[in-house]
């Protein structure tokens, strides 16, 4: 029988700091360039893979993947995110050599193509990333918060391109066996506190990370509600959030909605999180989510 897991509730030191001046809202890249994110961004997914949970098989192609990624640029896409393996619930890990065989030529054909657009790799191995950076991308997005490979830690210091740290409960193929908090707003804020000092004590600037709670890694739906219900309490890091909600099986949950039926709950759900402090929405229909972003946004003003 599998025992029962909950996190470990870590104190955050008190106060949190926060950042002064308008530094939270610029995310280094480590390429001369920031990203202004005072205002909504959008992270387009090019997901190389055959088994991701929304779109899997679709783009697996090395053509198919940068046709897509160009698309999602043309819509408005800030970023692209190329993953080469699946972190969904479940998945298993994918031969290192694979992952960097599917999302290296795609990162450099889209680089070459689009030299101003920043590129994403979505992954948590150093090997993977290094070659990545090597082809262009600029951004690490790593699920793990650099505790699957040691190495990760001391490339993104050496190499300081920006990073995704994100928050999950160990990895995809075991993460939803029973997650339990006993606050998972205040957990997740002490964890981000602990693997912010643990980034900077390495190496890699503050300015170059931004955070991402992580929904559905590791959390049931209620988990889910409460840290999108109060995800203002994360503006104490003074770093941009970071939010990958597109598709999610929360929305079954919620609305009984199956997963090619989500775009709609995804687009309003990622608006109403601008409203509480979002600034980067990763997501797979970027023409629709900008549109209720920039509603969002005139609704605000």
């Amino acid at each position: 029988m599998t025992p029962k897991r909950r996190t470990t509730c870590l104190r955050p030191p008190a106060p949190i700091r926060a950042m002064a001046g308008n530094s939270q809202s610029l995310w280094r890249l480590g390429t001369g360039r920031d990203i202004d994110c005072a205002v909504d961004r959008i992270a387009g997914i090019v997901n190389v893979t055959p088994d991701s949970f929304y779109d899997g098989g679709r783009h697996d192609s090395v053509a198919a993947a940068v046709a897509h990624g160009l698309r999602l640029a043309q819509e408005g896409a800030d970023i692209l995110d190329v993953g080469g393996e699946s972190t969904r619930p479940g998945a298993a890990p994918v031969p290192d050599a694979a992952e960097i065989a599917r999302v290296v030529p795609v990162i450099a054909a889209l680089t070459r193509a689009r030299p101003d657009l920043p590129v994403s790799v979505d992954t948590y191995r150093a090997g993977c990333a290094a070659a990545a950076l090597q082809a262009g991308a600029v951004i690490v997005n790593d699920v793990s918060a650099c505790t699957f490979d040691p190495g990760l830690l001391e490339l993104v210091a050496e190499r300081r391109p920006g990073y995704v740290l994100m928050h999950s409960l160990g990895r995809p193929d075991v993460m939803q066996r029973d997650p339990r908090y006993d606050d998972v707003v205040a957990e997740i804020l002490a964890f981000f506190e602990e693997k912010l000092a643990m980034l900077v004590r390495a190496g890699l600037p503050e300015d170059h990370v931004v955070l991402d709670p992580g929904i559905g890694f590791g959390k049931l739906p209620e988990h889910n509600l409460a840290i999108l219900r109060h995800l203002d309490r994360f503006a104490v890091l003074g770093r941009p959030i970071y939010l990958g909600l597109s598709n999610k099986s929360f929305f079954g949950s919620l609305l009984a909605l199956p997963v090619t039926e989500r775009g709609e709950a995804t687009a309003v759900a990622s608006a109403l999180c601008a409203g509480k402090g979002a600034r980067i929405h990763r997501v797979h229909d970027v023409a629709m989510v900008k549109t209720a972003l920039r509603l969002a946004a005139s609704l605000a003003a």
